[in-house]
Protein backbone atom coordinates (compact mmCIF):
# COMPACT_ATOMS: atom_id res chain seq x y z
CA UNK A 1 0.00 0.00 0.00
CA UNK A 2 1.40 3.31 -0.92
CA UNK A 3 2.03 5.83 1.72
CA UNK A 4 -0.98 8.41 1.76
CA UNK A 5 1.01 11.96 0.63
CA UNK A 6 -0.72 13.85 3.96
CA UNK A 7 1.20 11.50 6.16
CA UNK A 8 5.02 11.79 3.97
CA UNK A 9 7.57 12.50 6.06
CA UNK A 10 9.47 15.72 5.82
CA UNK A 11 13.35 15.88 4.48
CA UNK A 12 16.24 17.19 6.40
CA UNK A 13 18.08 17.78 2.74
CA UNK A 14 15.68 20.11 1.77
CA UNK A 15 16.76 22.43 4.91
CA UNK A 16 19.50 24.95 4.63
CA UNK A 17 20.18 26.58 7.82
CA UNK A 18 21.34 30.41 8.19
CA UNK A 19 22.17 31.55 11.33
CA UNK A 20 23.95 34.53 12.49
CA UNK A 21 27.11 35.10 14.86
CA UNK A 22 24.99 36.70 17.39
CA UNK A 23 22.41 33.11 17.03
CA UNK A 24 25.95 31.26 17.54
CA UNK A 25 26.78 32.94 20.46
CA UNK A 26 23.00 32.04 22.25
CA UNK A 27 23.17 28.28 21.17
CA UNK A 28 26.46 28.02 23.76
CA UNK A 29 24.27 26.91 26.39
CA UNK A 30 23.99 23.46 28.01
CA UNK A 31 22.16 21.13 26.30
CA UNK A 32 18.58 20.42 27.34
CA UNK A 33 19.48 17.30 28.92
CA UNK A 34 21.39 19.72 31.81
CA UNK A 35 19.29 22.13 31.62
CA UNK A 36 18.26 21.95 35.38
CA UNK A 37 21.62 20.15 36.53
CA UNK A 38 22.99 21.92 39.66
CA UNK A 39 25.61 20.90 42.63
CA UNK A 40 22.61 20.42 44.88
CA UNK A 41 20.91 17.41 42.55
CA UNK A 42 24.10 15.65 41.66
CA UNK A 43 24.21 12.41 43.77
CA UNK A 44 27.80 11.28 44.34
CA UNK A 45 28.09 7.45 44.60
CA UNK A 46 29.27 6.86 47.93
CA UNK A 47 31.32 3.89 46.77
CA UNK A 48 33.61 6.14 44.47
CA UNK A 49 34.79 8.91 46.99
CA UNK A 50 36.04 10.78 44.54
CA UNK A 51 32.92 11.56 43.15
CA UNK A 52 32.00 13.84 46.41
CA UNK A 53 35.79 15.30 46.30
CA UNK A 54 34.94 16.32 42.30
CA UNK A 55 31.77 17.76 43.38
CA UNK A 56 33.20 20.21 46.46
CA UNK A 57 36.18 21.23 44.01
CA UNK A 58 33.70 22.27 41.65
CA UNK A 59 31.87 24.23 44.04
CA UNK A 60 35.11 25.87 45.37
CA UNK A 61 35.89 27.04 41.89
CA UNK A 62 32.68 28.60 41.00
CA UNK A 63 32.66 30.53 44.53
CA UNK A 64 36.88 30.24 45.50
CA UNK A 65 36.91 31.49 48.98
CA UNK A 66 38.08 35.38 49.62
CA UNK A 67 42.09 34.37 49.80
CA UNK A 68 41.45 33.12 45.75
CA UNK A 69 39.03 36.28 45.32
CA UNK A 70 42.18 38.23 45.63
CA UNK A 71 44.23 36.72 43.23
CA UNK A 72 44.39 37.45 39.78
CA UNK A 73 42.07 35.39 37.49
CA UNK A 74 44.80 33.89 35.37
CA UNK A 75 46.99 31.90 38.28
CA UNK A 76 43.82 29.75 38.61
CA UNK A 77 42.48 29.43 35.02
CA UNK A 78 40.35 26.32 34.95
CA UNK A 79 39.31 23.04 36.39
CA UNK A 80 39.64 19.83 34.34
CA UNK A 81 37.29 17.32 34.97
CA UNK A 82 38.71 13.67 34.08
CA UNK A 83 37.12 10.22 34.04
CA UNK A 84 35.01 7.88 32.05
CA UNK A 85 31.86 7.62 30.59
CA UNK A 86 28.60 8.41 32.56
CA UNK A 87 30.14 9.24 36.25
CA UNK A 88 28.53 12.56 35.99
CA UNK A 89 31.37 14.92 34.25
CA UNK A 90 28.88 17.14 32.82
CA UNK A 91 26.35 16.89 35.21
CA UNK A 92 28.96 18.80 37.08
CA UNK A 93 30.31 21.02 34.38
CA UNK A 94 26.85 22.51 33.72
CA UNK A 95 26.38 23.20 37.46
CA UNK A 96 29.60 25.12 36.92
CA UNK A 97 28.39 26.93 34.52
CA UNK A 98 24.84 27.69 35.89
CA UNK A 99 26.29 28.45 39.11
CA UNK A 100 28.92 31.24 37.44
CA UNK A 101 28.08 34.77 38.01
CA UNK A 102 28.93 36.50 34.68
CA UNK A 103 28.52 36.29 31.10
CA UNK A 104 30.01 32.00 30.30
CA UNK A 105 29.39 29.39 27.56
CA UNK A 106 29.05 26.94 27.02
CA UNK A 107 30.00 23.74 24.69
CA UNK A 108 31.36 20.93 23.49
CA UNK A 109 34.92 20.78 22.03
CA UNK A 110 33.42 20.24 18.47
CA UNK A 111 31.25 23.27 19.11
CA UNK A 112 34.51 25.53 19.94
CA UNK A 113 36.63 24.52 17.05
CA UNK A 114 33.64 24.77 14.37
CA UNK A 115 32.73 28.28 15.77
CA UNK A 116 36.71 29.37 15.42
CA UNK A 117 36.20 27.43 11.76
CA UNK A 118 33.42 29.69 10.86
CA UNK A 119 33.84 32.58 12.35
CA UNK A 120 37.67 32.67 11.86
CA UNK A 121 40.19 32.86 14.71
CA UNK A 122 40.78 36.44 15.63
CA UNK A 123 36.26 37.25 15.62
CA UNK A 124 35.90 33.89 17.34
CA UNK A 125 38.83 34.97 20.20
CA UNK A 126 36.65 38.67 19.97
CA UNK A 127 33.05 36.66 20.80
CA UNK A 128 34.39 34.61 23.27
CA UNK A 129 36.58 37.00 25.01
CA UNK A 130 33.59 38.84 26.23
CA UNK A 131 32.70 35.85 28.70
CA UNK A 132 34.36 35.11 31.90
CA UNK A 133 34.10 31.32 32.15
CA UNK A 134 33.99 28.99 29.21
CA UNK A 135 32.93 25.12 29.76
CA UNK A 136 34.58 22.75 27.19
CA UNK A 137 32.45 19.43 26.98
CA UNK A 138 34.74 16.46 26.12
CA UNK A 139 38.12 17.94 25.14
CA UNK A 140 39.58 16.12 22.45
CA UNK A 141 43.01 15.51 21.91
CA UNK A 142 43.01 13.12 19.09
CA UNK A 143 43.16 15.69 15.96
CA UNK A 144 46.46 17.37 16.34
CA UNK A 145 44.80 20.49 14.27
CA UNK A 146 42.48 21.03 16.76
CA UNK A 147 44.12 20.84 19.69
CA UNK A 148 46.66 23.07 18.50
CA UNK A 149 44.00 25.40 17.82
CA UNK A 150 42.20 24.75 21.39
CA UNK A 151 45.60 25.49 22.86
CA UNK A 152 46.04 28.92 21.20
CA UNK A 153 42.58 29.42 21.63
CA UNK A 154 42.71 28.86 25.25
CA UNK A 155 45.91 31.31 26.21
CA UNK A 156 44.84 34.06 24.73
CA UNK A 157 41.41 33.86 25.94
CA UNK A 158 43.61 33.56 29.96
CA UNK A 159 45.16 36.67 29.32
CA UNK A 160 41.92 38.05 29.00
CA UNK A 161 41.09 36.87 32.55
CA UNK A 162 38.73 34.42 30.73
CA UNK A 163 38.53 31.05 33.33
CA UNK A 164 37.89 27.38 32.13
CA UNK A 165 35.66 24.60 33.14
CA UNK A 166 36.68 21.46 30.74
CA UNK A 167 35.98 17.66 30.83
CA UNK A 168 38.03 14.73 29.43
CA UNK A 169 36.45 12.31 26.95
CA UNK A 170 38.16 8.59 28.25
CA UNK A 171 36.65 5.55 26.50
CA UNK A 172 34.16 3.52 28.51
CA UNK A 173 37.05 0.62 28.42
CA UNK A 174 39.77 2.16 29.05
CA UNK A 175 40.19 1.73 32.70
CA UNK A 176 42.59 3.66 34.07
CA UNK A 177 43.35 5.98 31.45
CA UNK A 178 41.67 8.90 33.10
CA UNK A 179 45.01 10.09 34.63
CA UNK A 180 46.26 9.72 31.33
CA UNK A 181 44.00 11.96 29.74
CA UNK A 182 44.73 14.28 32.03
CA UNK A 183 48.81 14.38 31.63
CA UNK A 184 48.07 14.74 27.59
CA UNK A 185 45.77 17.47 28.36
CA UNK A 186 48.49 19.19 30.51
CA UNK A 187 51.04 18.36 27.75
CA UNK A 188 49.11 19.29 24.39
CA UNK A 189 47.65 22.51 26.02
CA UNK A 190 51.48 23.83 26.74
CA UNK A 191 51.85 25.54 29.58
CA UNK A 192 48.75 26.75 30.84
CA UNK A 193 47.56 23.32 31.35
CA UNK A 194 49.78 23.16 34.00
CA UNK A 195 47.89 25.60 35.93
CA UNK A 196 44.49 23.59 35.96
CA UNK A 197 43.37 21.76 38.83
CA UNK A 198 43.15 18.52 37.31
CA UNK A 199 39.97 16.48 38.96
CA UNK A 200 40.02 12.55 38.44
CA UNK A 201 36.18 11.11 38.93
CA UNK A 202 36.21 7.48 39.02
CA UNK A 203 32.87 5.42 38.94
CA UNK A 204 30.62 3.34 37.21
CA UNK A 205 28.31 4.39 33.94
CA UNK A 206 25.34 5.69 35.91
CA UNK A 207 23.49 4.85 32.39
CA UNK A 208 24.74 0.94 32.75
CA UNK A 209 24.60 0.92 28.86
CA UNK A 210 26.77 -1.19 26.75
CA UNK A 211 28.71 0.99 24.69
CA UNK A 212 28.41 -1.91 22.29
CA UNK A 213 25.18 -2.63 22.54
CA UNK A 214 22.82 -3.31 18.67
CA UNK A 215 20.12 -1.15 17.81
CA UNK A 216 17.97 -2.53 15.95
CA UNK A 217 17.30 -2.09 12.41
CA UNK A 218 13.97 -1.57 10.88
CA UNK A 219 12.53 -2.97 7.82
CA UNK A 220 11.51 0.63 5.67
CA UNK A 221 7.89 0.46 5.41
CA UNK A 222 8.35 0.20 9.15
CA UNK A 223 10.49 2.94 9.37
CA UNK A 224 8.69 5.81 7.41
CA UNK A 225 5.87 4.40 9.71
CA UNK A 226 7.14 5.70 12.66
CA UNK A 227 9.01 8.79 11.31
CA UNK A 228 4.96 9.81 9.91
CA UNK A 229 4.00 8.82 13.61
CA UNK A 230 6.31 11.72 15.05
CA UNK A 231 5.22 15.64 15.31
CA UNK A 232 7.64 16.46 13.57
CA UNK A 233 9.71 13.26 11.43
CA UNK A 234 12.11 13.33 8.73
CA UNK A 235 13.29 10.81 6.79
CA UNK A 236 16.39 10.92 4.14
CA UNK A 237 18.38 8.18 2.49
CA UNK A 238 22.10 7.69 4.01
CA UNK A 239 23.92 8.54 0.59
CA UNK A 240 21.66 11.72 0.77
CA UNK A 241 22.01 12.86 4.36
CA UNK A 242 25.81 12.39 3.88
CA UNK A 243 25.92 14.84 1.63
CA UNK A 244 23.87 17.19 3.10
CA UNK A 245 25.99 17.17 5.84
CA UNK A 246 29.23 17.53 3.55
CA UNK A 247 27.53 20.57 2.39
CA UNK A 248 26.92 22.28 5.81
CA UNK A 249 29.35 23.71 8.02
CA UNK A 250 29.16 21.58 11.15
CA UNK A 251 27.58 24.84 13.49
CA UNK A 252 24.65 24.68 11.44
CA UNK A 253 23.98 21.06 12.03
CA UNK A 254 22.22 21.84 15.48
CA UNK A 255 20.10 24.42 13.50
CA UNK A 256 19.34 21.27 10.97
CA UNK A 257 17.90 18.74 13.65
CA UNK A 258 16.18 21.88 15.88
CA UNK A 259 12.67 21.32 14.88
CA UNK A 260 12.75 17.24 14.71
CA UNK A 261 10.93 15.06 16.77
CA UNK A 262 12.07 12.21 15.24
CA UNK A 263 14.80 11.29 12.19
CA UNK A 264 14.81 7.99 10.17
CA UNK A 265 17.75 6.80 8.27
CA UNK A 266 17.39 4.29 4.92
CA UNK A 267 19.18 2.12 3.24
CA UNK A 268 21.96 2.75 6.26
CA UNK A 269 25.40 1.35 5.81
CA UNK A 270 28.92 0.75 7.61
CA UNK A 271 31.33 3.96 6.80
CA UNK A 272 34.55 3.62 5.17
CA UNK A 273 34.94 7.29 4.65
CA UNK A 274 36.76 8.94 7.58
CA UNK A 275 35.36 12.11 6.63
CA UNK A 276 31.74 11.11 6.18
CA UNK A 277 32.21 9.56 9.73
CA UNK A 278 33.15 12.31 11.78
CA UNK A 279 30.65 14.58 9.86
CA UNK A 280 28.06 11.52 11.00
CA UNK A 281 29.69 11.68 14.77
CA UNK A 282 28.85 15.57 14.62
CA UNK A 283 25.54 15.04 13.58
CA UNK A 284 24.94 12.66 16.24
CA UNK A 285 26.37 15.08 18.94
CA UNK A 286 23.34 17.24 17.80
CA UNK A 287 20.86 14.72 17.57
CA UNK A 288 21.59 13.38 21.18
CA UNK A 289 21.52 17.26 22.85
CA UNK A 290 18.01 17.17 21.29
CA UNK A 291 16.78 14.10 22.35
CA UNK A 292 15.40 13.37 19.01
CA UNK A 293 14.69 9.59 18.29
CA UNK A 294 16.52 8.24 15.60
CA UNK A 295 15.60 4.57 13.82
CA UNK A 296 17.17 3.30 10.85
CA UNK A 297 16.41 0.92 7.74
CA UNK A 298 19.52 -0.69 5.80
CA UNK A 299 22.72 -3.68 5.74
CA UNK A 300 23.66 -2.70 9.09
CA UNK A 301 22.27 -1.79 13.05
CA UNK A 302 23.11 2.01 13.39
CA UNK A 303 25.52 0.90 16.34
CA UNK A 304 27.62 -0.94 13.02
CA UNK A 305 28.31 2.23 11.09
CA UNK A 306 31.85 2.55 12.23
CA UNK A 307 34.19 -0.30 10.59
CA UNK A 308 36.44 -1.79 12.92
CA UNK A 309 39.37 -0.38 11.71
CA UNK A 310 37.93 2.97 12.47
CA UNK A 311 37.34 2.25 15.88
CA UNK A 312 40.98 1.19 16.06
CA UNK A 313 42.34 4.08 14.72
CA UNK A 314 43.00 7.49 15.89
CA UNK A 315 39.72 8.53 16.11
CA UNK A 316 38.15 5.67 18.39
CA UNK A 317 37.16 7.99 21.23
CA UNK A 318 34.61 10.10 19.19
CA UNK A 319 33.20 6.91 17.48
CA UNK A 320 32.96 5.04 21.00
CA UNK A 321 31.29 8.36 22.46
CA UNK A 322 29.12 8.48 19.12
CA UNK A 323 27.75 4.70 18.87
CA UNK A 324 27.05 4.95 23.18
CA UNK A 325 24.73 8.05 21.96
CA UNK A 326 23.19 5.72 18.68
CA UNK A 327 22.59 3.12 21.07
CA UNK A 328 20.44 5.92 23.77
CA UNK A 329 18.87 7.61 20.60
CA UNK A 330 17.50 4.19 19.45
CA UNK A 331 15.80 3.77 22.87
CA UNK A 332 13.82 6.77 22.92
Amino acid sequence: MSEPSSLRADSLISILPEISTSELMRGLIPPREFETSRFENYIPDPNFPSQAAALELAKQFVAPSSRLKRKPPETNPGIYLDGGFGVGKTHILASIWHGFSGKKAFGSFLDFTSLVGYLGFQQALTQLGENKLICIDEFELDDPGDTMIMSRLLKELSQKGVRFAATSNTPPNALGAGRFAASDFKREIQGLGERFQMVSIDGDDYRHRDSETHAESMTESALQGWVVQQDKGYSDSFTDLLKHLAALHPTKYRALVSKATGVGITDFHQLQDQAQALRFVGFIDRLYEAKVPLRTSGDVPATMVFSETMKLGGYRKKYLRAISRIGALSEL
